[in-house]
């Protein structure tokens, strides 16, 4: 008998689950033998996280078990990934070591907090799902004052989350009956609130968080931050709750293996392959330029496609075909209105060869969509 070939994901997210589950949808287990290793056993939508802030939602009821996957014959190994070997096709994870023909990378970006300066004294990690708890027991108890959302770093995941986490924060103190005594002031390092999708709709989000008095400081570039004060390069701004999206770099493995040079990620093409044979990366971990210097987003949505992108590939070599398929750069990202509806900016990173971008009315159908995108996920992966 021939030997099975071993497919080995190295990460449980969009990029990861959306691969395992395409080669198994396509492919028998005579034919694959598909492993995904993470050193946490649960999957979680991104945007679950800012429901566990306003209260609708607790972390419980907002993750998926990754100790489900052998149910779809995809093996799971729960344990931390120590260090690889691209060239004799090795994983070495901290109990075993992994041989693979094929390796897919998608181990997402890590947030490092520790490299601006006493924020992790002096403010809160929106991002950071063990934080979520006491930010929204601060935003329960705040009684006035100033809260201050401030990105510290570009890229970050999920480029209109900070925004849609203001307008949710806007929502959850006119409840309480006190958003006219604090104020939301808004921080970015970008000229305009969301470069990723061009400056129409930046303006557009612009205009949705100014209306709910939401201030938008541009080009606030963090250096370091004090009790109750953000230093910037230019300025400084008071406040009384930071809540911050601390820079994002990739997992250090990566910078040890030479496939990135910190603080930087994995660059690839719209195959998602690397220097080494038979081995990709998708989602998070990557960086994928297209023109005029802009990358596709750190989104969910954007790592799923690519993660079916490497999967058909990887079909199509296992069974000996010619069918190549390219990302298509497709995908949309929703945005919450604190309104009880949503709307959905609608992306095309490669339409004529530069991106095109979209949002759309804000809408309760929308905001029904985006609870059925993770519902839908949870429950077709898991």
């Amino acid at each position: 008998m021939t030997n099975i070939p071993h497919v080995v994901i190295l990460g449980g997210g969009f990029g990861g689950l959306s691969a395992a589950n395409e080669l198994r949808n396509s492919l028998s287990t005579s034919e694959v033998k598909i492993t995904v290793i993470d050193k946490k056993d649960w999957f979680m939508v991104g945007f679950a996280k800012l429901w566990i802030v306003n209260g609708t939602r607790t972390f419980e009821n907002s993750t998926g078990s990754l100790n489900e996957l052998p149910k779809k014959e995809i093996d799971f190994i729960k344990d931390e990934i120590i260090s690889f070997d691209l060239e004799n096709k090795k994983v070495n994870t901290k109990s075993q070591k992994i041989s693979f023909d094929f390796l897919i990378i998608s181990m997402g970006a890590i947030l490092a907090p520790q490299k601006i300066p006493g924020l992790e004294e002096n403010g809160f990690n929106l991002y950071d799902h063990n934080q979520l708890l006491e930010i929204r027991h601060k935003l329960e108890n705040i009684e006035s004052g100033k809260i201050a959302i401030c990105i510290m770093g570009m890229p970050y995941k999920c480029p209109p989350a900070p925004f849609e986490a203001s307008l949710l924060i806007d929502s959850m103190l006119r409840k309480r009956g006190i958003r006219d005594s604090i104020q939301i002031h808004f921080y970015s390092p970008a000229p305009i609130t969301l470069p990723a999708a061009g400056p129409n709709v930046s303006k557009q989000i612009l205009e949705l968080i100014n209306s709910e008095k939401i201030i938008f400081h541009n080009s606030s570039k963090i250096k370091s931050v004090e009790s109750n004060k953000l230093i910037f390069e230019n300025n400084e701004a008071d406040f009384d709750l930071l809540l911050s999206i601390p820079p994002h770099i990739a997992p250090k493995i990566i910078y040890d293996s030479g496939l990135a040079k910190e603080p930087g990620f994995i660059s690839i093409d719209r195959d998602c392959k690397t220097s080494f044979e038979n081995v990709f990366a998708v989602g998070d971990v990557t960086s994928l330029t297209v023109a005029e210097n802009m990358a596709v987003p750190k989104a969910g949505i954007f790592a799923e496609g690519e993660g079916i992108t490497v999967a058909k590939n990887i079909i199509s070599k296992i069974q000996s075909k010619e069918d190549y398929t390219l990302f298509d750069g497709k995908g949309g990202c929703f945005i919450e209105s604190g309104r009880d509806t949503a709307s959905i900016i609608e992306v095309d990173m490669f339409s004529n060869n530069k991106p095109t971008t979209n949002l759309t009315e804000s809408t309760s159908d929308n905001l029904s969509k985006k609870i059925e995108f993770e519902r839908e996920r949870l429950s077709k992966w898991l």
